[in-house]
């Protein structure tokens, strides 16, 4: 079976260029860790997965089509273009994709929808016949894992590779339930507001009796405790904005068909990768 490993670009981007324990700065004077970092870490992650086929994607600048839902979506994230140059992540993305041409693995940047969007699509297309990991930090995609689809948390040697069990065991709720249970609980990484009264623990239980969202708030009034019923009945409106915010689907074009991301590895070192495209002497 083929093995599809796809990176979520700027996740790993912000994951090394904060932290890393050091900066790096090449002979010019120019900061250069966060590249330093990504080229290391992807080289392991693709050890690591051993992948037939890989896709790195990043997010674009551009209006995003969830704020149209909920003007507060994301609104919490900081603004990188009023940041100092040395502050800026993306002040780095010249040399990864550079480093990604030196690998031959294919790239793209979003115009009209996120990187989870594009990576669900291909786990949803391709899911079936091909074995899917997903590098990302991102709780998003953990309603995308399935017997073939798993998101791999990388972190060195203290890396996780998180299955329908992982899900199950970490929140009480299967992976196609995940998105329900986020509606419910919020997402302050995303600045998403949940029901007032929801925590994780009584969003498993709600979801365990009625199964989804809909029929959460189709059934409220069955709900015994008051409070709780309350809050899902004031809240039903924001809880289905929330869905559609959350939910991950296959609507999105993608980029590359599958046979174009077939990775051929040419051995390069990450010292190797980084010399090559002028980051190292």
């Amino acid at each position: 079976m083929d093995k599809l490993l796809l990176v979520d670009g700027s996740n790993l981007l912000f994951q090394m260029f904060f932290g890393m324990p050091a900066r790096i700065f090449n002979r010019n004077g120019k900061l250069v860790h966060g590249t330093v970092g990504f080229v290391g870490a992807l080289l392991k992650i693709i050890r690591m997965t051993n992948p037939t086929h890989v896709a790195v994607f990043f997010d674009g600048e551009h209006e995003n089509g969830r704020v149209a839902l909920n003007a507060d979506y994301k609104t919490n994230r900081i603004d990188y273009s009023k940041v100092p140059e040395e502050e800026c992540p993306f002040t780095q993305l010249p040399d990864i994709y550079a480093a990604l041409d030196c690998l031959k693995i294919k790239r793209a940047e979003t115009a009209v929808c996120e990187t989870d969007d594009w990576i669900a699509g291909y786990a949803l297309t391709y899911g079936q016949d091909t074995q899917i990991i997903i590098s990302s930090f991102d709780s998003d995609y953990f309603q995308l894992i399935t017997d073939n689809v798993s998101v791999l948390r990388y972190h060195g040697v203290k890396s996780t590779v998180c299955t329908p069990d992982y899900v199950f065991n970490r929140y009480g709720v299967s992976p196609s339930r995940y998105a329900d249970f986020k509606s419910l609980v919020g997402d302050t990484a995303d600045n998403i507001r949940g029901a007032d009264k929801v925590g994780p623990k009584t969003a498993a239980l709600l979801l365990d009796k009625f199964e989804t969202l809909d029929n959460v708030i189709a059934n409220a009034e069955r709900i015994e405790r008051l409070s709780l019923r309350n809050s899902i009945i004031e809240n039903s409106e924001r809880l289905r904005t929330n869905y559609k915010l959350i939910k991950l689907t296959d609507g999105a074009e993608l980029p590359y068909r599958l046979d174009e991301l077939v990775y051929n590895s040419e051995n390069l070192t990450s010292t190797e990768v980084l010399k090559q495209i002028g980051i190292l002497p």
